[in-house]
């Protein structure tokens, strides 16, 4: 099999024309083919609005060896490849006497689960939340009335905080053993369009990523794992340093000798119980920021040189500076064709986060810009330090808009930021005020999931975070036409980009506390939904390397 990188071919094209393409570079007639793969697909928009997929493709030749000979000395255009697949190890020698209980239904506890089962294992799956099903009603009620339910939303439940994104499937982790893809794999086993293997910025989309969520928890079931929902976990029994049991909400015990903390990276209440339970832990970096809308067009014409790219559909971006201050300022979790959602999960609290469905259809696109803050930001140096610092500005944000989202346009949050980093004199006030966006025309209208109102939203972040917005945005300017513009919308508050909490495990995946093992974005070992969904298997893994199944 050869590994054939960098096939360069105009969008829209035929699978004859993309088979010349490949028989040209290969210097071969075309009947010397047997067929390819795609490894990877991008868009190539250098000379837009000419647009070009670039590929990398396994493909299948009659003479290989005539080939690679023709391309020695270049093999980062040819050369051979060997497809691995993943494989789960085999059982430990020792008999599982109880099965694994493990907490939390999102990417990293759904594919622990899973694989365990898989592999003839029966875990016992709980979840504070609800089901996709119920879950979805209760998210939708909260954006139309106001009313939290604070074990269904849009951090708890089935699927946790990924469902209700745009199901993005980026990560950054190596996968030299094939995670990686066999969580893609698994995705689209369930339901998920197979673009997903092969595209550079894979997605899903919120109304896909429920449905393949809900059969993975029918299928765990099948298998023989049993699955909980509506059940918390309130305290964990731990006896001569090890995992003996947890206890539910309501006061039920479940023994077990192995517990997967997969919760999530907004349980504070778990973090607090883990905390009085003597877990080891530690406050870690992550990042905060707003929210900012721009129309999709804007965002099409800038990356494609169009502003309606047809089939290639809403384009993305990604944007990265350093401020001034010396922070790091970046996009995250970038939406095209999506909507800001009231994402909060405590009551007198507000937080936003981002959402696309599967057809990214919006009119506008929005990504959260964020600032890296440090423990020591945290004016603590307690293990959830982190999440205090989270609380106050989310209690800003509510404070500010009653609960609503609150909404600034870009131009006035500017005005008030620079105002208070120059302490300028009257006539840059002055100044400031004449080129507020109040006196300009109004183009974007904020596209919001929960009920928004206009407020000051630079009182919500620390002054050194609004600095390194406003010189984000203005250095995301020049690599976006338009990024700065004064009426773009800036929601907040985005405090949930991670977990504000390491739950400290070894190499072996375990706690000090043997038998507990931290897991996936809430434990502080994960970035997203399939780092979290490969920091599960890793778990599962570690798991099956000791026991073999047993529990019943």
């Amino acid at each position: 099999m050869l590994r054939v990188n960098q096939v360069k071919i105009r969008t829209g094209h035929s699978e004859e024309a993309l088979k010349k393409k490949i028989s040209d570079i290969l210097k071969i007639p075309g009947q010397e083919i047997r067929g390819w793969k795609l490894i990877r697909r991008s868009i190539d928009a250098r000379k837009k609005p000419e647009l070009f997929y670039s590929y990398t493709l396994d493909v299948e030749v009659k003479n290989e060896e005539r080939v690679l000979h023709r391309f020695r000395g270049k093999e980062q255009m040819v050369c051979r490849t060997q497809r691995t697949s993943y494989h789960f190890p085999e059982p430990g020698g020792r008999v599982q006497e109880l099965p694994a209980v493990i907490v939390g239904m999102g990417p990293a506890g759904l594919f622990c689960a899973y694989f365990l089962a898989l592999h003839g294992y029966r875990p016992i799956l709980l979840e504070r939340g609800k089901s996709v099903e119920e879950r979805s009603r209760d998210v939708e009620a909260f954006w139309k009335t106001g009313k939290l339910n604070p074990d269904s939303n849009v951090q708890f439940g089935e699927g946790g905080a990924g469902a209700f994104s745009d199901g993005k499937l980026n990560t950054l982790v190596k996968d030299k053993d094939g995670r990686n893809a066999a969580v893609l794999e698994t995705l689209v086993k369930f339901g998920a369009d197979e673009r997903i293997l092969y595209d550079a910025r894979p997605h899903i989309g919120t109304d896909v990523l429920l449905h393949v969520v809900k059969r993975m928890r029918e299928e765990i079931i099948r298998l023989g794992g049993q699955v909980r929902f509506e059940s918390q976990v309130t305290d964990i029994c731990i006896e001569q340093g090890r995992v003996t049991g947890i206890v539910i909400g309501g006061g039920e015990n479940i023994s077990c000798r192995q517990l997967v903390l997969a919760p999530g990276h907004s349980a504070r209440d778990t973090f607090s119980m883990l905390y009085d339970r003597q877990v080891p832990m530690e406050a870690k970096a992550f990042a905060v920021g707003l929210r900012v809308e721009h129309p999709q067009s804007m965002i099409n014409e800038s990356q494609y040189g169009m502003a309606e790219p047809g089939s290639l559909g809403a384009a993305p971006y990604k944007v990265t500076a350093r401020a001034k201050n010396g922070r790091g300022v970046y996009s995250f979790c970038m939406c095209p064709g999506g909507y800001v959602v009231n994402a909060s999960s405590e009551e007198g609290r507000t937080t936003v986060n981002g959402m696309s469905y599967s057809a990214r259809g919006g009119e506008n696109a929005n990504s959260a810009v964020i600032v890296t803050v440090m423990p020591q930001d945290f004016g603590s140096d307690h293990p959830l330090a982190g999440v205090s610092f989270q609380r106050r500005l989310e209690e800003r944000a509510y404070a500010l808009a009653g609960g609503n989202i609150p909404v600034q346009r870009y131009g006035d949050f500017k005005a008030r930021v620079e105002q208070n980093r120059r302490q300028a004199d009257p006539r840059e006030r002055e100044a400031c005020r004449e080129n507020s966006p109040e006196s300009l025309k109004r183009e974007v209208t904020p596209q919001c999931k929960g009920a928004w109102q206009w407020a000051d939203v630079s009182r919500i972040l620390p002054r050194e975070c609004n600095e390194a917005i406003v010189d984000g945005m203005e250095a995301f300017a020049r690599q976006i036409e338009g990024f700065n513009r004064p009426d773009a919308c800036m929601s907040g508050v985005e405090s949930r980009t991670s977990s504000p909490v390491r739950i400290i495990r070894d190499d072996g995946m375990q706690s000090r506390i043997q038998g507990l093992y931290p897991c996936g974005e809430g434990a502080g070992y994960a970035g997203g939904i399939v780092s979290a969904a490969m920091d599960g298997i890793r778990v599962a893994e570690a798991i099956a390397g000791t026991y073999a199944p047993g529990g019943a």
